[in-house]
């Protein structure tokens, strides 16, 4: 299935680039690029996308404009998903971006662009109404935490807690419904719900984060 893009860049060489590397991947079609948050929500309603690749920081003023047409594209198209790329770890970012929730949003860090199976697979995940968070900016989330390990998992009930040990053990939702004598539909909400209260944000590795997170705070199996 080919996923059409509209891509959002100011800087011309990346554009450029990124556009170039696009053009590699023959299930990929960029139908628009543009260079500022006017021109790019004006694409969003020409073209209809797939999926938005947009910078965080563009013209007018060069702040969050990625993040606020994310905004707008949920509220307005909530069936286009979002890419969103950042030259730096900005935690509060991609936080924001995942606020009215995960489905078809990814935030990744530009150095993951020269890498299209890695930049493919992102955009088909958004696409597919998936998510996907760089996980350099999850363990920045982690380490933010450190400080205060115990209140942190305080806020998870018990059945939550009966979950996220089962993700570390790297089961699907249906395996672990099925060891918690519990529904695939009820893991999804408790994983949902255990990713707010951690402030983090799933990943296309997800069972591997969750172990990681579980072997931080003292809980996962070595």
């Amino acid at each position: 299935m080919t996923v059409r893009l509209v891509l959002a860049e100011d800087s011309f060489l990346m554009r450029e680039g990124i556009g170039n590397l696009l053009a590699l991947d023959d299930d990929l079609e960029l139908v628009a690029s543009c260079e500022t948050y006017d021109e790019l929500l004006a694409a969003v309603e020409e073209h209809r996308p797939q999926v938005v690749l947009t910078d965080i920081r563009m013209p007018p003023t060069q702040t969050d404009e990625g993040i606020r047409a994310a905004n707008v594209i949920r509220a307005e198209y909530p069936e286009i998903g979002v890419v969103v790329l950042s030259h730096y770890i900005e935690p509060e970012y991609a936080m924001h971006l995942f606020e009215g929730g995960s489905d078809g949003r990814a935030y990744l860090l530009k150095e993951r662009v020269a890498n299209l199976e890695e930049l493919g697979a992102a955009i088909r995940r958004v696409a597919d109404g998936g998510s996907v968070i760089d996980p350099r900016v999850v363990e920045t989330l982690i380490e933010a935490q450190a400080g205060d390990k115990d209140s942190v998992l305080d806020r998870l009930t018990d059945r939550e807690r009966e979950v996220l040990a089962e993700m570390a053990k790297g089961g699907t939702n249906a395996a672990i419904g099925e060891a918690l004598f519990i529904s695939a539909r009820s893991v999804e909400k408790h994983i949902n719900s255990i990713f707010t209260k951690l402030d983090l944000s799933q990943t296309e590795d997800i069972h591997r984060r969750v172990r990681a997170v579980l072997l931080y705070f003292g809980l996962g199996p070595e």
